[in-house]
């Protein structure tokens, strides 16, 4: 089980398909993870989201999400080199 205190950052990224194929493969390894979704655009705000006072204009809608994938620290290094195989 992962938890705050056992997990490693392994990777952030703001492509959805690269997200799932990275936790596609780690469970096909044995490897659990956890995946946080940010939404990029509400992210650091106290009081509404930026699109509230800017609008979307400009943003890109690929990349209003970064996706943080968690593993476990015992898995960390094998989890790395794995991932380095799909790029």
């Amino acid at each position: 089980m992962i938890t705050v205190f056992n997990r490693k950052e392994l990777l952030v990224t703001t492509d959805l398909k690269r997200q799932a194929n990275v936790q596609n493969l780690l469970a096909a390894k044995g490897i659990e993870a956890f995946v946080n979704t940010v939404n990029i655009t509400e992210h650091g705000r106290a009081f509404g989201s930026n699109r509230s006072h800017t609008g979307s204009f400009g943003i890109n809608q690929t990349a209003m999400y970064e996706y943080h994938i968690y593993v476990n620290r015992k898995d960390y290094e094998y989890a790395r080199s794995l991932i380095g195989v799909i790029g």
